[in-house]
């Protein structure tokens, strides 16, 4: 009888996915985690506290512990994640052993507080893009190497790694809820109209950077002037204009990585291409805006939304203690 999992979280900004072995992926909820005010207590985790987000229930407090990548609210982020184990596994979370992903270029202090959040249990540490890279299908067996752009809710992450392990590593704290804000702002300006994140989320993921199918996308938000609820078509070169100096961002970090990689690994990352992942992969004309930036050819790993836990799972599986954080 088994008496211990081994377990990959991928603990993200925006959502948490666990990962057991031999089971696969078995959780993938909002990084959320709503609290009655008056008894403190844990009234819903994930999808059922995220939904509440914005809406400001009378007694309810709606945290979202991790920003910008990192842990802000301890305690918040250790209940919900005991909540998702608990959730996740069939038997004491206290039995598992976990594999943490953490931003590549989080420091000590932010590396301790994960490990304090999770100090009821066997954890380790494991660098993101090393992760992302795995999942994101290059072949770091033997020595060879590859380039990862992992654009996350609250960081992007971008790496060069060789034989599963980090040659460089950037994490930029920017990524898509700077988007979100972003357009939030420029809705606000523009048009007068307030939206929520969730609104903004929606937009971006409909328009991109190259408007979507139609063009534009409806959306519903409070007038800015008679605070009455209004529903409003929002043109693509709004959202467009919104992220695009958040775009250029991310493309010269990539830029400027790809000029220092050691001269060894550059073959192996101008045949691999730069594998982006996360969900910023996924917005329209994402791609070609970091192959122009890098000139290099870049390519959306398949299925970018669970590479860094895939790719935990897979240093899971070959029991690669040498490469954790």
């Amino acid at each position: 009888m088994r008496v211990r999992a081994d377990v990959a979280v991928d603990l993200g900004t925006v959502n948490t996915l666990v990962w057991i072995a031999g089971r696969g992926l078995v959780l993938e909820e909002p990084s959320a985690i709503a609290i009655d005010s008056d008894t403190s207590g844990v009234v819903a985790v994930g999808q059922a506290a995220d939904v509440l987000t914005d809406k400001e229930p009378r007694g309810i407090q709606v945290i979202h512990p991790l920003q910008d990548g990192v842990i802000a609210d301890l305690d918040a982020a250790a209940a919900m994640l005991r909540g998702f184990l608990r959730r996740a596994l069939s038997w004491s979370p206290l039995r598992a052993r976990l594999l943490v992903c953490v931003p590549g270029g989080a420091t000590y202090i932010e590396r301790r507080s994960i490990i304090a959040a999770v100090q009821r249990f066997r954890a380790d540490l494991v660098d993101g893009p090393g992760a992302a890279a795995a999942g994101a299908g290059l072949e770091l067996s033997a020595g060879a190497g590859g380039f990862i752009v992992d654009v996350g809710g609250g960081t992007t992450e971008i790496g060069a790694v060789a034989g599963w392990r980090v040659v460089r590593a950037e994490s930029l704290r920017v990524a898509g809820n700077a988007m979100d804000d972003a357009i939030v702002r420029r809705t606000r300006e523009e048009i007068g109209l307030l939206i929520s994140s969730r609104a903004a989320r929606q937009l971006k993921v409909t328009l991109g950077l190259t408007g979507g199918d139609d063009g534009w996308a409806e959306t519903v938000g409070i007038d800015a002037a008679s605070r009455s609820p209004r529903v409003e078509r929002v043109g693509g070169d709004l959202v467009a204009a919104a992220i695009d100096p958040l775009v250029v961002k991310m493309g010269a970090a990539v830029r400027d990585m790809v000029a220092e990689i050691p001269p060894g690994l550059a073959e192996d990352v101008v045949r691999g291409k730069i594998r982006l992942s996360g969900g910023g992969a996924l917005l329209s004309g994402f791609a070609a805006r970091i192959e122009s930036a890098a000139g290099i050819g870049a390519v959306v790993a398949e299925d970018p939304l669970r590479c860094v836990v895939r790719g935990a799972a897979m240093m899971l599986d070959t029991d690669r203690a040498s490469l954790l954080a």
